[in-house]
């Protein structure tokens, strides 16, 4: 198993805890069985006692949920909502206008950096 890719990175990088994970069973007196998601198929999901840690709840792990106009082949459209900040990138001879643009299904902190006159011409 030397060399092998776990949990999406190697080495150093690699974390040292993922999850959290439900538990589904408990076998025998040290062993669980985990629900793990589709991306993890490849582990077993029967782990010893001692690979597992408590989770401790904090408010940030908790994902909002709001209704999205999913369409038939599972795309919706991004909408702005706000414009939060304005910027003026300066290349060698001419400045490119930047607008900070908030999404509508996304929070402030997933704001991006548009060229203002491609947002114009997308979202007159």
């Amino acid at each position: 198993m030397k060399g092998v890719l776990r949990f999406g990175k190697k080495g150093k990088l690699r974390p040292w805890f993922v999850g959290p994970f439900e538990i589904l069973e408990r076998i025998g007196s040290l062993a669980y069985r985990l629900a793990l998601p589709p991306e993890l198929a490849a582990v077993h999901n029967v782990f010893h006692v001692s690979m597992l840690r408590k989770y401790v709840h904090d408010p940030n792990h908790v994902v909002s949920y709001q209704t999205l106009d999913v369409q038939k082949d599972l795309s919706y459209e991004e909408i702005p909502t706000v414009i939060l900040e304005r910027k003026v990138h300066q290349l060698r001879k001419r400045g490119v206008p930047l607008v900070k643009v908030q999404w509508r299904n996304h929070g402030r902190e997933e704001s991006t950096w548009e060229k203002e006159e491609e947002l114009r011409t997308k979202y007159p």
